[in-house]
């Protein structure tokens, strides 16, 4: 066999030099073959290796982990009649018990492999590790009653396929040196039954694995071949990435253009039609992240040359939802239902593991993924991610907080337009604006196996701003929050009902085609929503205009059918438990009452709103109380029955049964006085607000921006007049004596769109090649090739 570590092959495989010993593992072949280092690596990746435990750093960390295992061992069942390992975990064929059951055994394991956490195991050789003999009668237990090649799947798949496999084979690693071959080869029967090829479903052979279950997959099927020596596992693991068995048709490694996977745009799909980046997006990236690292030097080192595509990913697709440190929670599918996630929880996952990657790869990404990781780390108000992370998370952190020459990565203002999967991310300073849409093509939301049971109208427009207050929806927003009111969202006041209980996951459905907007100069965008409710019973034209100081909303064509009152939420804002926020409404402390044409609202933390076209305003200020248990009973996620009381402050515009039109201007961080002046002098003008044409003029910033839901024009207050000839979403600006154009068609419903500017220009400074210019005489013409295009923009720009 060849040298364990072999420099070539690193450069090869696009490991940063001196990679593996900045991770601290192993950098020369140990006495024994090349598993055993591959085992002893992966255990180090796990326990952080050679920390020194008297270092405070890292005394809450053991402390927690010791304390953890220690509860797990002193209630673990030992009597030879025992049915279960715990007494709240009675195993079934329907629950999932026993997969949790293995996971407690590998925190036991764990902290038996870590010094300094109160269970360490004795020198290999020596007499008394009686957490060994526990652990080894526990696995022997699970085997012959939970989890062996006799047995057929029940309940959750993902039990049996993913989370069982897992923390047994991670068990096995770590306490290796108490299990027998015997022991061994038992338990890897039961995982080639289960776990038989990475790159397909188990209980369904025709469905191939893709995204995060790929990954997932291809980790433990590497773990495998490690503990049982194979090579030919190994092997499958590696190649399952690129997915070598179907010539890469779900290669993690490759752009994809429908399902699964990352887009070129950006967008991370997983279950077909649900944007995740937040949770399986993690999943994914940590479980490339982690085989690179196991991997990287050996003879199955991860080497196919379209990795970049992932490694890109970090920049394209994760980075836009971190915001100081959080991941939004609008791309983390059911898991906002989960009590012990969140959105801190999950951009900490993200954090730690571009932290990892950047351990295991070449420049210029090594020194991009530092950036941001201590970026994220240090503009993290909260100042959680030390205490929340495990030991080797530690380890890494320390290591680069204490490297000087790693600045943190600025926090670049940009609007970005996920069209792949109906999601915007308005970036400014200060303040961060996001729209959670869906379509045809995107589900609204999932739930399933007892999670996210009250997720009705996260996809149907709700909006998220991120400012100081970084713990807006980390502080038991979810289940306390009026799930029937989301922000940015218009509703029938219909009662709902939770679902999602049973088991197996779903995903609910939208019905529009028109779901997008259009991107200007990554500064600014026009988006838009056509939205049509989940029973169909209400309908509404909704657009977003995403400007440097503010967000103008509009909304037109709302048609209830069904009798029941329609409301647009404004804002629904948790103000925290016992919150004081000063809520004024023009210029008067704001009491619970629907004010009748409004000028202006002002809410303290948060910023103002401007309502040029008035309406029927309620201002509520409410207590709510509300456990986790509500809204996830989830077999391994039940949250707690605790109750947690918080109040929020919600401004709501009333249309009544006969529904209508509104609009309304968010100012993020603007105090009273800024507001006041704002209702004054908006600084823009509603040109059209109709179910056939939206539009604004932006005097500040110089931009008309439109949503047309089918051919129209507009024109007025000085702008250039604007006209499709079909749907589409446009942006025209003009900056010096530079005109430019930008054009999409959100209902991917046309082939070619003509879009007439009343603006001369001259030549052309820069074009999209799906656009043509058909005239530039006392007005612009253009057509735009926006057929297979995907609702993505076309620009062109003139002198």
């Amino acid at each position: 066999m060849p040298p364990f570590i072999r420099r070539r092959l690193l450069l090869q495989a696009g490991l940063a030099a001196g990679a593996l010993s900045t991770l601290g593992l192993p950098t020369r072949a140990f006495a024994g073959d090349e598993f055993d280092v591959l085992r002893a690596r992966w255990a180090e990746l796990n326990t952080g290796g050679a920390i020194d435990a008297g270092d405070p750093a890292y005394t809450s960390a053991l402390a927690k982990l010791g304390s953890q295992a220690q509860q797990f061992v002193d209630t673990l069942i030992v009597d030879n009649g025992r049915t279960a390992l715990w007494a709240d975990l009675p195993l079934s064929p329907s629950s999932g018990n026993f997969s949790i059951s293995y996971t407690r055994l590998k925190t036991i394991a764990l902290a038996r492999a870590t010094p300094g956490t109160g269970l360490h195991a004795p020198t290999a050789g020596a007499s008394g590790d009686g957490v060994g003999e526990l652990l080894s009668g526990a696995l022997d237990f699970l085997n012959v009653h939970s989890f062996n090649e006799t047995l057929r799947e029940t309940g959750n798949w993902w039990f049996w396929e993913i989370g069982t496999p897992r923390a047994l084979l991670d068990t096995c690693v770590l306490a290796y040196d108490a299990l027998s071959a015997d022991q061994l080869a038992a338990y890897l029967k039961a995982v080639d039954h289960f776990v038989p090829d990475p790159n397909r479903r188990t209980n369904s052979p025709s469905l191939r694995e893709t995204g995060a279950n790929r990954v997932d997959k291809a980790l433990i099927v590497a773990l495998r071949g490690i503990v049982g020596k194979s090579a030919d596992r190994l092997s499958t693991a590696r190649d399952a990435l690129s997915d070598v068995a179907e010539s890469g048709k779900n290669s993690v490694f490759t752009y994809v253009t429908s399902g699964d996977g990352f887009y070129r745009d950006g967008s991370f799909i997983q279950h077909g039609n649900l944007a995740y980046v937040g949770t399986y997006g993690n999943v994914a990236l940590g479980g490339v992240a982690n085989l690179i690292a196991l991997l990287g030097g050996s003879s199955w080192e991860i080497t196919d040359p379209n990795r970049a595509v992932l490694l890109d990913a970090v920049d394209a697709s994760f980075a836009p939802f971190m915001v100081d440190g959080l991941m939004m929670d609008c791309v983390s599918g059911r898991a906002i239902s989960r009590e012990a996630a969140g959105d801190h929880r999950n951009g900490h996952g993200t954090t730690s593991t571009v932290l990892l990657l950047a351990s295991g790869v070449a420049e210029p990404y090594a020194s991009r993924y530092r950036a941001l990781a201590k970026s994220w780390i240090t503009r993290d108000r909260l100042d959680d991610y030390l205490p929340g992370a495990s030991i080797p998370e530690i380890s890494r952190a320390k290591a680069l907080l204490a490297d000087t020459g790693v600045t943190p990565a600025p926090v670049v203002p940009r609007h970005f337009q996920f069209y792949n999967q109906d999601r915007v991310v308005h970036r400014r300073p200060g303040w961060t604006f996001a729209i959670a849409m869906s379509s045809k093509r995107m589900a609204r939301y999932e739930w399933g196996n007892g999670e996210n049971l009250r997720g009705w109208y996260v996809g149907d427009g709700m909006t998220y701003l991120y400012n100081a207050d970084q713990s807006q929806y980390y502080d038991a927003y979810w289940p306390t929050v009026d799930a029937q009111r989301m922000p940015g969202t218009t509703v029938s006041t219909k009662p709902r009902q939770p679902g999602g209980t049973g088991s197996g996951t779903g995903t609910v459905a939208a019905y529009a085609d028109w779901v997008g907007g259009a991107l200007y100069k990554d500064v600014a965008g026009a988006v838009g929503m056509h939205l049509i409710n989940y029973d169909k019973s209400l309908q509404a034209r909704k657009s977003w205009f995403c400007l440097r100081d503010s967000v103008v909303a509009l909304g037109a064509g709302i048609v209830g059918t069904v009798g029941y009152p329609v409301e647009t939420i404004v804002d629904n804002r948790n103000v925290h438990e016992n919150g004081t926020a000063a809520l004024v409404v023009d210029g008067q402390s704001g009491v619970d009452q629907t004010y009748g044409d409004p000028g202006w609202a002002y809410l303290e933390g948060v910023g103002g709103y401007v309502f040029p076209a008035g309406g029927q305003l309620r201002v509520e200020r409410e207590d709510r109380t509300g456990s986790w248990s509500e809204i996830n009973v989830g077999n391994d996620t039940a949250g707690s029955t605790t109750p947690h009381t918080r109040r929020y402050a919600k401004l709501v515009l009333e249309h009544g049964t006969d529904a209508g039109s509104y609009a309304y201007v968010l100012l993020p961080n603007a105090t009273a006085r800024e507001t006041a002046e704002r209702s004054a002098d908006p600084g823009m003008t509603v040109l059209v607000n109709n179910p056939t044409v939206q539009a604004i003029v932006s005097h500040r910033e110089n931009l008309v921006l439109a949503n047309f839901w089918a051919a129209g024009s507009v024109s007025g207050d000085g702008a250039a007049s604007v006209a499709s000839d079909g749907p589409a979403s446009v942006v025209v600006g003009r900056e010096g004596t530079v005109t430019t154009v930008a054009v999409s068609d959100p209902s991917r419903t046309a082939q070619v769109v003509r879009v007439t500017v009343g603006r001369r220009v001259a030549s052309v400074v820069a074009k999209d090649p799906a656009v043509t210019v058909v005239a530039t005489g006392k007005q612009l013409v253009i057509d735009v090739a926006v057929g297979g295009t995907r609702g993505a923009t076309h620009t062109v720009s003139f002198n």
